[in-house]
């Protein structure tokens, strides 16, 4: 492991997020820390789940595909996007088994007011539609699409593993409830790259689905959203306890993990991480700048430990 970002304060540094960070040119990695042992990517894998879905024969409009890709902020939006998904099936709330939830975004979560937890509002309502709705498409049982021997997930670690070009030893279950399988930061950057320069038709249309609806895979004032409104062609999502992903049309990509699992530090490591890959992150200055407080005064902030 390396050190990834320094919590200081008052000069001093109070805190330190080691991790490790995969680096792809487009031909090679280079690696920062230990990218070869398996991790569980959670979310930062989205996108690998929605290409699979695509060649599996889900047909969306690219909003309602970016939706599929989603870590969403539980909007009215986002809502009605996956009602939408779970319509154009015949279906409805009643059949997604993602947890309920609130929204996961501050503001959100305001508006909900106390409303009673919903499904549709989970961050992951929008792939757990998309799941049924190509089990649907495909004659698949829907009330076991959660399980990692359904024909759809056995699809999805396939799509993992020609991605990646590595192997998955492992299998959990995610925090939405749906199966998620282990890879190396080896084989999330290759994967996350083979996304973005469109590698297959399914990749290039989840790619160009992510990018023309930023909003729909977070949402307003979300890292995630504002970074790819800003990096024209990036791709960018982030996973539960400290992974994200980052790539380009033109193959560049990078994936690290924060090993303590805190998602406080990502929004500065990717931008530094950007940065050592040749991307301008200057319109990401104000993203970069993560305050630290005392006596409700900024004292210090969150700053990158890699060059």
């Amino acid at each position: 492991m390396i050190e990834l970002a320094h919590y200081v304060r008052n000069g001093f540094v109070e805190s330190i997020h080691y991790g490790s960070m995969a680096i792809f040119d487009g031909s090679e990695i280079t690696g920062l820390g230990d990218i070869d042992s398996e991790i569980l990517p959670r979310s930062a894998t989205k996108p690998l789940q929605a290409s699979a879905m695509v060649r599996l024969g889900l047909k969306l409009p690219d909003r309602l595909l970016a939706l599929s890709c989603a870590s969403h902020s539980g909007s009215e939006m986002h809502r009605l996007a996956a009602k939408e998904i779970l319509n154009s099936v015949g279906l409805d709330v009643d059949s997604l088994q993602c947890p309920t939830d609130r929204p996961y975004g501050d503001a959100e979560r305001r508006a909900y007011g106390n409303q009673q937890p919903a499904r549709d509002v989970h961050n992951c309502s929008g792939k757990h539609a998309s799941m049924i709705a190509t089990s649907v498409i495909n004659g698949w049982d829907i009330n076991t699409y959660r399980d990692p021997f359904h024909p759809l997930q056995i699809e999805i670690k396939k799509e993992y593993l020609d991605a990646s070009g590595t192997t998955s030893t492992h299998v959990a279950v995610d925090g939405c409830g749906a199966p998620i399988f282990s890879m190396s930061l080896k084989g999330l950057a290759k994967a996350s790259s083979a996304v973005a320069t469109g590698s297959t038709p399914a990749r290039a249309r989840v790619f160009d689905a992510m990018r023309a609806f930023p909003e729909m895979v977070g949402g307003e004032k979300r890292f995630t959203t504002e970074a790819m409104r800003l990096i024209p062609g990036l791709m960018v999502k982030e996973g539960a306890e400290g992974v994200e992903i980052a790539a380009l049309a033109d193959g560049r990509s990078v994936a690290f993990k924060v090993i303590d699992g805190s998602m406080r530090a990502i929004p500065v490591v990717l931008i530094a991480a950007l940065s050592r890959i040749g991307v301008d992150v200057s319109a990401l200055h104000e993203l970069a700048h993560t305050p630290v407080l005392g006596g409700g005064l900024q004292v210090g902030e969150i700053i990158a430990a890699i060059g």
